[in-house]
């Protein structure tokens, strides 16, 4: 028998082995750190007996792999030590994820107290240093075996696998689980765990099914690396836009207005306000597009026109009974609405590409369990357009819109964040999707050299595309490593057709255009929600809601406040007055707890001057400046939409 390594060695081995024989054999301190073993691409347990040919990696918790052994190891501890203090509890599921493990239970709810607990019996187990051992059972002693120890969801779980299958299970030195693996050899292995927080799940994610309780815990080799992670689990959470956006009041939500609907409050209406005129100004005064207004609902009969009725009729807000022929919906894009836009006159080869840009508000009937803060809602306002163009013109339009794009999250200084995405069609389930396979092959074709041309690193994706074509993707991370579309740029060669779209060329031919459907900064709700976790709150100053707060340090410059007050409005800049009764520090400090970029502190001197000094965020004290002086600043900064960088603590004045 030939085991090749992972460093190309090849050793002989005259009869079966384990794993973790061969592991001792390749170095005794390789067997001590070993976690499981990765055969022919497959992770076992370091028990599993190799018998034939195969290549072999020794997996180590320094391999990601071997972390997730690890986390799934511990998650089988928590499923223990829950049934040892609530043996009432039903067990469900409990796999390792990208940043540590859950266990889904069949309980009432989890308190912290409660966490607490089951954290210090899991530390018994793991102190017991029991053996884990796999073992397997046809179906049918597998569903007995669970249904003796009163386990529903797992005998579920085994009857759902093919009849003539054998069910492995894992013993844990008398705790019994079904499960694939694999696991540590011993609980011993878990060397630096947390559990982290309990919330509410739908049993296999259907919200028609039972209500489980998930613990969710992390696991790590090594008590350093636990406590760096917890600590940039504790930073996540302080910028965590749904936490900070709330106490900052830019937003807040209302039980009795609904799920996914937030209200906006006058900060965070400002900003978007200031994102919002930007981009107007920057599509149509620079980039070449024409602004409609169109409306918020539609009878059903265009959207069967466009193909959502069929497709996307469960994502809609659908007015009256949806199979009368008066039914009408609130609209989930803009689309169909600008074609009309585009069809109100005749348009000439001369007039494309024809470039419409529109500030939407679009509904979408998300799930209940998907709502969270800013990114994910009911209602929202999104930065949409659709390009109408020649074929001839695709690959120049599809690379301006990228660049457009590009030059928005440069200019926001979120351009290091993002990574794209080729979204493509699912080949095994054309029915879902206009077009045929040429179609959908030669379109997303050129949205791949797109992405290979401007030279950003992509991945490709099946099934994400919409129904109508292949797009790009720009995708951003929260805090917490969750994914989301910021951006999208998606080419439409098939929809003309639907709405009897055309242009006449130059031979006086009727044809049909192509249609780049893209936005430039995509959501505003869910793009602040970006920038409040990017900048934790302390956003560039052409961007804040309150970019300046004058502070008199007594009521007999209250006058000279206001003059200047004024002064600084009249220059576009956002400013107030602090005009509280306050001692001059205590106002300070509460302007740096807003995060304010600047903050004039004005009394005698200043008045008799005609000057302000200045403690910015960045700098701190920045000393005094003649009133002209710093506007002028401040207005270019403003005007450039400066990124000014905060100076180390020991570097500010």
């Amino acid at each position: 028998m030939r085991i090749t390594l992972k460093d190309g060695s090849v050793r002989e081995y005259s009869e079966a082995k384990s794993i973790i024989e061969i592991a001792g054999d390749i170095s005794e301190g390789l067997a001590r750190v070993a976690c499981a073993g990765e055969v022919n691409g497959e992770i076992l347990d370091l028990r599993t007996v190799i018998e034939e040919d195969c290549e072999l990696s020794i997996v180590t918790a320094s391999d990601p792999k071997g972390l997730q052994v690890i986390r799934h190891t511990a998650s089988h501890i928590l499923a223990e030590a829950v049934k040892r203090l609530f043996p009432e509890a039903k067990v469900t599921i409990g796999p390792a994820i990208a940043d540590g493990f859950y266990y889904d239970f069949d309980a009432e709810p989890f308190s912290r107290e409660d966490l607490d607990k089951i954290e210090d019996e899991m530390k018994k187990i793991i102190k017991e240093g029991r053996g884990i051992t796999r073992f397997t059972l046809p179906r049918d002693e597998a569903v007995k075996l669970m249904q003796e120890k009163n386990e529903p969801y797992k005998v579920e779980l085994i009857e759902a696998l093919p009849a003539d299958a054998q069910i492995s299970f894992y013993d844990q030195g008398g705790f019994v689980d079904l499960c694939a693996g694999p696991h540590l050899m011993s609980t011993k292995g878990v060397k630096a765990f947390k559990l982290l927080s309990s919330s509410m799940a739908y049993w296999r994610g259907d919200s028609d099914r039972a209500r489980l309780q998930r613990i969710y815990g992390t696991a790590f080799n090594k008590k350093d690396e636990l406590k760096e992670h917890l600590a940039r689990l504790e930073d996540a959470k302080q910028r965590d836009h749904n936490k900070l956006g709330r106490e900052i009041g830019l937003f807040t939500t209302v039980d009795v207005v609904g799920q996914g609907l937030p209200l906006m409050l006058p900060k965070g209406t400002k900003m978007i306000m200031k994102l919002q005129r930007w981009i107007e100004d920057l599509e149509d005064q620079e980039w070449g597009y024409v602004r409609t207004r169109t409306p918020l609902m539609a009878k059903s009969d265009l959207y069967k026109i466009s193909g959502h009725w069929d497709h996307y009729l469960d994502g809609m807000f659908v007015l009256g009974d949806a199979d009368s022929d008066e039914a009408m919906a609130l609209r989930p894009m803009t689309c169909p609405f600008q074609y009309y836009c585009y069809k109100a006159q005749q348009r000439s080869y001369r007039d494309l590409p024809y470039r419409m840009g529109e500030t939407s508000t679009l509904f979408r009937n998300e799930d209940s369990g998907e709502m969270h803060g800013l990114t994910r809602v009911r209602q929202f306002t999104i930065s949409e357009g659709h390009n109408v163009i020649r074929p001839d013109q695709c690959e120049e339009e599809l690379k301006a819109c990228f660049d457009l794009n590009y030059h928005i999250l440069s200019t926001l200084g979120l351009q290091e964040e993002v990574t794209y995405r080729l979204s493509k069609w699912d080949p095994e389930n054309k029915k879902k999707y206009l077009g045929d396979e040429a179609y959908w092959e030669s379109t997303q074709a050129m949205l791949r050299r797109i992405l290979v041309d401007r030279g950003v690193p992509f991945v490709e994706e099946d099934g994400e595309a919409a129904f109508y074509g292949p797009k790009i993707d720009i995708q951003a991370k929260n805090v917490y490593g969750k994914e989301d579309t910021m951006v999208t740029i998606q080419l439409d060669c098939a929809i003309a057709e639907n709405f009897d779209m055309y242009y006449v060329d130059a031979n006086g031919d009727k044809k049909r255009p192509y249609i780049i459907h893209r936005t430039s900064l995509g959501c505003y709700e869910r793009t602040l929600a970006w920038l409040i976790e990017h900048y934790a709150g302390k956003f560039p100053t052409w961007l804040c809601p309150e970019q300046v707060r004058v502070l008199p340090i007594s009521d007999k410059y209250m006058d000279y406040a206001n003059r200047l007050e004024a002064e600084l409005k009249k220059n576009g800049i956002d400013a107030t007055v602090d005009r509280r009764a306050e001692k001059i520090g205590y106002k300070i400090r509460e302007a740096r707890l807003d995060k304010l970029p600047y903050m004039l502190v004005v009394g005698a001197q200043e008045e008799a001057d005609n000057t302000v000094s200045v403690r910015s965020r960045f700098a701190g004290d920045e000393g005094a400046k003649p009133v002209g002086d710093f506007i002028s600043q401040i207005c270019e900064e403003i005007r450039t939409k400066q990124i000014r960088e905060e100076l180390p603590q020991e570097e500010r004045g």
